[in-house]
């Protein structure tokens, strides 16, 4: 699934909105964020701004081959209104979105899954950022709704072929495991010593399937719902090993 580049503004800005909703609604700010313990909900607001800003320096810098540092980084600790600062946090990432084309090089962590480093790549993660986040600030009040169905499809083939694959060498016996969305396509992913391959040629059947809606998935992925929860059809072992990379990345 291909999303243009416009609409992944308007779902940064849509996703980035659903949060400080949750915020401005919430009884207590200081309540503890259930998919990010260690995190309240000021924390967590506080968190997405400061990726915003920095993608947003990242985004603008005139050598897409070098890292942004603090320097390049606007006004990167809350003040003021949180829910104000917030929200110029994400029009600075969406202004310098705007200002860039989707072919735009960017510098981004994810070289090493082949994945191109792009103001489209950055757009498309900034999504799942943003609408992961969005969950975690509406479970924390109580009022978890499920992703949007176009995010959370786009949302699985992203985790794989971009988080996944930035993870190196897959540690454990090699492993195919499908994702089944029933909302959506298919995801089969090889799990190898040469390192994570999204969509692999045809050539034998996966040791698991894990079936679920696509936000279920992409939840899963992120840790924020058990496996447990899911349908798994096959080796149930190999998802925990699964969990254990993600989490030790």
């Amino acid at each position: 699934m291909t999303i243009p580049y416009a609409e992944l503004l308007s779902l940064i800005d849509d996703r980035s909105a659903a949060l400080r909703s949750a915020l401005a609604a919430a009884p207590d700010r200081s309540a503890r964020v259930p998919g990010c313990p260690e995190w309240t909900l000021t924390d967590l607001v506080a968190h997405l701004g400061a990726v915003h800003r920095f993608w947003a320096g990242a985004v603008s810098m005139a050598d897409p081959t070098r890292q942004p540092g603090d320097d390049d980084v606007t006004d990167q600790h809350p003040h003021g209104d949180l829910v104000e600062w917030s929200a110029a946090s994400t029009e600075l990432l969406l202004a310098a979105l705007r200002g860039a084309q989707a072919d735009t090089p960017v510098w981004a962590w994810w070289a090493a899954s082949g994945t191109p480093l792009t103001a489209g790549a950055v757009a498309r993660h900034q999504v799942q950022e943003a609408a992961v986040h969005a969950f975690d600030a509406q479970e924390t009040t109580g009022k978890a709704e499920p992703l949007p169905a176009a995010i959370a499809v786009d949302g699985v083939a992203e985790f794989l072929s971009v988080g996944l694959a930035s993870t190196g060498e897959w540690p454990h016996r090699p492993a195919r495991i499908a994702f089944s969305a029933t909302d959506g396509p298919v995801f089969t992913v090889d799990l190898s010593p040469s390192g994570v391959r999204l969509d692999p040629p045809a050539a034998g059947d996966p040791v698991a399937t894990v079936h679920g809606s696509a936000s279920d998935l992409v939840l899963a992925l992120y840790g924020r719902v058990p496996f447990d929860g899911l349908r798994v059809d096959g080796d149930r072992g190999v998802l925990t090993e699964l969990q254990g990379f993600i989490d030790n990345d």
